[in-house]
């Protein structure tokens, strides 16, 4: 089994659920949803996590999740911030409210991960079985093949509203594009709005979703450099509103041919607060998992 790093994106403001949702208490012991995914990932082989952080939020974020598994795990942080933004665009960068999205998160943690990587928002439970088949996954990565973690539709779904999904079309067994959606149940029925055309289609219960649970080998480092000064370059009047988000890359990646980006299916069900209404499902989910014996009930108890 070989080193894996597991980066840990949580730089997101949590505008829809009102507050800072990735340090929300889930667990019986005041455990985040991300204590969950990090137990799990050190379960299955993951030797490093690394947090992609906002600075302000660095003394919370270390006062509480990262006390508690940096015992357990080597732990490190990164800030998403203008630092790595040529001068001439960071002005206007500067003025912006939120991060300037996924792809520019992972690329500031170019520093600090060397090795194969998982990447995963902080505020999903993606499940054991999901990063299982990451981690061995990454244990016998390819050159030039990256991968994706792929949930079913229904697995993914919140009770009280839409949710962004990605929705994956395949072309033997890889993926072949992602259209970004806001997806619920509506009568019964799966319904995808999408969002570059606002047309809403109807999809299958089995249907798999992109949940950003994402597997790199570290040159994708380059490519996200790369891609990022073109991003910037094309959209310089726009660079406060403007994301530079990982499912773009993913799309150049697949059309230049330059990579093959794996789907690997997973029957786990996702669990997320979305919007605050969702909190108390996912306590309800936890407690059933510790009860069936999955987790223990003091999560990082010293034994």
């Amino acid at each position: 089994m070989k080193d894996k790093t597991l980066l840990i994106m949580a730089a997101g403001m949590g505008s829809r659920f009102g507050g800072l949702k990735q340090i929300e208490p889930i667990g019986p012991n005041k455990e985040f949803i991300i204590d969950y995914s990090i137990y799990d990932a050190k379960m299955v082989g993951f030797t490093k996590v690394v947090f992609i952080i906002k600075e302000e939020n660095y003394e919370i974020f270390k006062e509480t999740i990262g006390k508690r598994i940096e015992k357990h795990i080597k732990t490190e942080y990164v800030f998403q911030d203008s630092s790595n933004i040529p001068e001439k665009y960071r002005k206007e960068i500067e003025k912006r409210k939120k991060p300037l999205g996924t792809a520019h998160a992972i690329l500031c943690a170019k520093d600090k991960v060397k090795e194969p990587f998982a990447v995963i928002n902080a505020d999903d439970f993606y499940g054991r079985d999901a990063l299982k088949k990451a981690s061995n996954y990454l244990d016998n990565i390819e050159k030039n093949h990256y991968a994706m973690v792929g949930y079913h539709v229904v697995n993914t779904l919140s009770p009280n509203g839409s949710a962004k999904r990605g929705i994956c079309k395949l072309k033997d067994g890889r993926l072949d594009n992602i259209k970004e959606s806001s997806v619920e149940c509506i009568d019964g029925k799966i319904i995808a709005t999408i969002e570059a055309t606002k047309e809403q289609i109807e999809v299958a219960e089995n249907t798999l979703v992109s949940m950003n649970l994402l597997l790199f080998t570290p040159d994708v480092f380059q490519v996200l450099a790369t891609r990022f000064i073109d991003f910037l370059e094309r959209n310089k009047n726009n660079l406060e509103t403007a994301e530079y988000q990982i499912p773009t890359v993913l799309d150049y990646c697949i059309k230049s041919k330059e990579k093959q980006i794996d789907m690997i299916e997973t029957n786990a069900t996702w669990y997320g607060v979305t919007y605050k209404e969702d909190k108390e499902s996912v306590v309800q989910a936890i407690s059933k998992l510790i009860e069936e014996n999955k987790y223990p009930y003091n999560l990082w108890q010293e034994k």
